[in-house]
């Protein structure tokens, strides 16, 4: 069997107010991590459970009329091992009806523990791995519930964020983490836990964000913290900085949040610079990267890491490094690096980039470098987050909530806060004043020129339709736009479930071009640059072999005879413009998924924050 684990929302109450509402609403604000099944755990004069594959409208209806209890655990789960149905929803209950758990993360040793149980006498009733901390709960004879899940802890090998509620100890929850995101909210005389802060900033924001390793008593007049040896830990809740109404998300909402969130692109970048810009000295202000000039002109390569979307954008950053500030810089899957033993230099600077700031692959890769005594900087959209916390310095994108799974604002972002990091460190070395000051000219016409291409919506949606109707096809770009190219086909494979590969578009002639046909369209990235002519000429080879053309392109280039839809992008600096080139693709993504009939917010198979590994 497959243990990998859940990715998945977890939203616990306990205070004076009737819990299972307060539940089913947090989990509706969790929706957009993906899920298949939902379940609501209410202590009251009794623990009463009630799980449902499905929405979490069809929990809602499966609520009996007398569901009461101020105490409360929901989840909603993302079939891993075991198909989506009502057993295998969370909550999961121990043999005699008195705990209930809800679980993100990954049981390693499942298997030997469900034997265990099962040798024990213990009836196994779902095929998840989470049901073994019920049981092991259940079973313990310690006098408390801190000890009973402790007890339970030393037996588990992995990863949780857990939640736990028994019907002996009414007045309290325990909750744990273990690389599994888990914060403890603060109301007035309630409290609150969830594995992300959508599903409780509507009702508090002073939150405590539990470190690896720690557990916490939530009573409904405080919490407090502690290790699995039983001391106690001094973790204290913070105001956080959010704007509550930015994460407001509901079923009603006319357009789906990738819409908006594409749409508020202009203000995003607008944030991302603020503060940011030093116009007298041509360079970048990045505070948080705590490093000085010395150090940073002691910098001799740079390696980025990220998974998806934010390693594509990492490949656009590293070409920005190695253009601005003439130092050799890399991008690297998060989840390949850390498995090939990497070798750790001294003056690297790694750079972990992630939208959630939990991405799992990236954060083990944090902790791998850190172990080797390497020096790390944060590229993250979520204050507080597990890689923040890890990593010796960073830049937050300040991109706002990013609800839909398809990443557009934070990305847009994320190659923001690259090009303020190239040109800092290009202004410590070779840069110089002038091309900083160009560079910052060029940084402050962003956002204007991103509502320029968004006003150009209804012809990309023209371009959608027509690509749409492809079982197959190409992205192509060369040097600066073959990470456009990349993240263009991920956007559109995500989404509208089409199949698309990027390549670059020199290595055509070497093998790809032997599947160009009228059926398989190409969609080419052309910017206006030093490679302009060649793109041009191999759009010709394809032209020649009949392959249906998009090209994305700036104003001036001339195409010549070129059989193609065109889709023009304002220019900017030549090292900026790989972001705006990114932005038609998402909207040509967006409108080819919609164009089919798909869910856009919530593409099957995937999860917002992907905390498994």
């Amino acid at each position: 069997m497959d243990w990998t684990g859940h990715m998945c929302g977890i939203v616990g109450y306990i205070g004076p107010q009737q819990a299972a509402g307060l539940l089913t609403e947090g989990l509706a604000r969790l929706e957009h991590r993906g899920y298949d099944s939902a379940g609501v755990a209410v202590l009251g004069s009794r623990l009463q459970v009630v799980k449902k594959a499905g929405r979490v409208r069809d929990l809602v209806d499966a609520l009996p009329k007398r569901f009461a209890g101020k105490v409360g655990i929901g989840h909603t789960r993302w079939a891993t091992h075991g198909p989506a149905n009502d057993t295998n929803a969370h909550p999961h209950v121990s043999a005699d009806g008195r705990v209930a758990v809800v679980h993100n993360g990954i049981v390693d040793n499942a298997a030997s523990l469900r034997e265990r149980l099962t040798e024990a006498g213990v009836e196994l009733v779902s095929d998840t791995d989470t049901e073994v901390f019920a049981h092991l709960i259940g079973l313990s004879t310690a006098d408390n519930l801190e000890a009973k899940v402790v007890d339970a802890l030393s037996q588990v090998e992995g990863t949780w964020g857990l939640a736990v509620v028994h019907a002996d100890f009414p007045d309290r929850m325990v909750v744990a983490r273990n690389g599994s995101p888990l914060i403890v909210g603060v109301g007035d005389g309630e409290m609150y836990v969830a594995s992300d802060l959508a599903a409780v900033v509507r009702h508090t924001t002073t939150v405590a964000h539990l470190d690896d390793g720690e557990l916490a008593t939530v009573t409904a007049t405080g919490f407090t913290t502690f290790r699995q040896d039983l001391t106690t830990t001094t973790t204290t809740a913070r105001e956080v900085d959010v704007d509550p109404s930015a994460y407001e998300y509901g079923e009603l909402a006319d357009e789906p949040r990738m819409f908006t969130e594409i749409l508020e692109q202009p203000s995003s970048v607008e944030r991302a610079l603020r503060g940011r810009l030093d116009e007298r000295f041509g360079t970048a202000h990045l505070g948080g990267l705590n490093l000085d000039p010395r150090e940073l002109r002691a910098i001799r390569r740079v390696k980025i890491l990220g998974c998806g979307s934010a390693y594509y954008v990492g490949q656009m950053g590293a070409g920005l490094i190695e253009e601005l500030a003439r130092v050799p810089a890399d991008a690297e899957a998060a989840s390949e690096f850390r498995y090939r033993n990497p070798i750790i230099e001294p003056d690297t600077l790694y750079v972990a980039v992630s939208q959630s700031g939990e991405t799992i692959d990236t954060l083990l890769a944090v902790q791998e470098i850190k172990r080797k005594g390497g020096r790390v900087l944060g590229v993250v959209n979520v204050v507080g987050s597990a890689i923040a916390r890890a990593v010796d310095g960073g830049i937050y994108l300040h991109a706002g909530p990013e609800i839909a799974v398809a990443s557009t604002k934070a990305l847009t972002n994320m190659y923001v806060a690259f090009s303020l990091l190239a040109l800092q460190l290009g202004r410590v070395r070779d840069l110089s004043i002038a091309d900083g000051k160009r560079l910052i000219a060029g940084l402050q016409a962003l956002p204007t020129q991103i509502e320029e291409i968004l006003k150009s919506e209804s012809h990309l949606e023209e371009v959608a339709a027509r690509l749409a109707e492809a079982e197959s096809m190409f992205f192509v770009g060369r040097v600066r736009g073959y990470p456009v190219a990349r993240e263009g086909a991920q956007k559109l494979k995500e989404i509208s479930y089409r199949h698309a590969e990027a390549y670059q578009t020199s290595e055509l002639k070497h093998g790809p071009l032997a599947l160009i046909s009228e059926s398989v369209p190409t969609v080419a990235i052309v910017p206006q640059d030093e490679l302009t002519d060649r793109n041009v000429a191999a759009l010709h080879e394809i032209s020649a072999r009949r392959g249906p053309l998009v090209v994305v392109t700036h104003p001036d280039v001339d195409l010549g005879e070129l059989d193609a839809l065109r889709v023009d992008v304002p220019k900017n600096e030549v090292e900026l413009d790989p972001i705006l080139l990114t932005i038609p693709l998402q909207l040509i993504a967006f409108h080819a998924a919609k164009a089919l009939g798909h869910d856009v917010d919530k593409p099957r198979n995937l999860a917002k924050s992907v905390t498994v590994e």
